[in-house]
């Protein structure tokens, strides 16, 4: 019988790569999600039984245990930017990362591979980057050769980074910024999907800094993704005092609201804004585990056309436009 993982948060935006990879290495794949009748697309990533989502709330002991039982490896991709509610920063990525390294240790699974974020530190400036710091101890503490991946910004498919801000560019002139001279290093989901495999499998241990080989900061990046939707906007940076004010104001009217009013940006993430997001000199990355990442260029214009004014017929309306000329 082949061997069995279990991932949690496995139909997530970067759980969905693990997933698919997992099961094309010929691994049982469970993928452990709070609502499995939504993570139904996960079934056809294997053959018939090869891949199924099952029910797993990672604040229950019980059932991250019967997620974990019986597994070989468990991979943890739970990850939350909501501060509030029951499953906020605290719940999801320090208690709920420590639960699941302490049960799976209970269980005798041979392996674990965490997903964290760079800046993760628990003395840090954001709860979240706290929390993440957090969640990385608990884990290292039941598993010290476990693998974590502290991934700079992802895109992808399925990102809620490029496509949230091409969606802003498509309905208004100006994008406004926070943190405009922050500096990322963006990395392609599939990239870190492969990274979590090689731990899956034994072939990385560790703390890995993933980060793309395109390094600019956030006006640079909106550029670059301006560029490829071929829309203009008045890029607009807002000092961090602007923004820590837009995230009171608004974070008010939505909690008045109940969450009706949507709140842009909050206090947290403003922290965030205020530090780099690369990889850090002397971390190993990528090239320790002998991946050689994406660029945004090869990735970002294959979903990013639909934003275009005419969406995938831009090329065509282009063509006829020189013809014309």
């Amino acid at each position: 019988m082949s061997n069995l993982v279990t991932i949690y948060g496995g139909s997530g935006f970067v759980g969905r790569y693990i997933s698919q990879r997992m099961a094309r290495a010929g691994w049982r794949v469970r993928v452990a999600v709070r609502r499995p009748n939504e993570a139904m697309f996960v079934k056809p990533y294997g053959t018939v039984g090869q891949v199924e989502p099952i029910l797993c709330n990672i604040r229950d002991d019980t059932s991250v245990r019967a997620a974990a039982s019986g597994a070989d490896v468990v991979i943890n991709c739970v990850g939350t930017f909501d501060a509030g509610g029951k499953n906020n920063f605290d719940a999801v990525q320090h208690e709920g990362a420590a639960r699941i390294a302490r049960v799976a240790k209970e269980e005798g699974v041979a392996r674990m591979v965490h997903i964290s974020a760079i800046g993760a530190d628990v003395d840090g400036a954001s709860n979240y980057a706290r929390t993440k710091g957090l969640g990385e101890a608990a884990v290292l503490s039941a598993y010290p050769d476990a693998t974590i991946l502290r991934p700079s910004a992802i895109f992808g498919t399925e990102d809620e980074f490029f496509n949230r801000f091409a969606g802003m560019a498509r309905i208004g002139p100006v994008l406004p910024l926070v943190g405009a001279n922050t500096k990322f290093q963006p990395v392609y989901v599939d990239d870190v999907a492969l990274a979590a495999v090689k731990g899956a499998l034994g072939e990385a241990r560790g703390v890995y800094e993933l980060g793309g080989p395109d390094v600019d900061d956030f006006r640079g990046l909106m550029g670059t993704m301006l560029d490829i939707i071929r829309r203009r906007c008045l890029i607009i940076a807002l000092p961090q005092w602007v923004g820590s004010m837009i995230a009171r104001v608004t974070g008010f009217m939505s909690f008045i609201t109940g969450g009706i009013a949507p709140q842009p940006i909050t206090l947290d993430q403003v922290k965030q804004l205020g530090s780099d997001n690369v990889v850090g000199a002397g971390a190993k990355g990528f090239e320790d585990l002998g991946i050689q990442p994406s660029s945004m260029l090869s990735v970002l214009p294959g979903y990013l056309w639909q934003f275009r004014p005419d969406g995938q017929y831009s090329d065509i309306t282009k063509s006829a436009g020189n013809l014309r000329g």
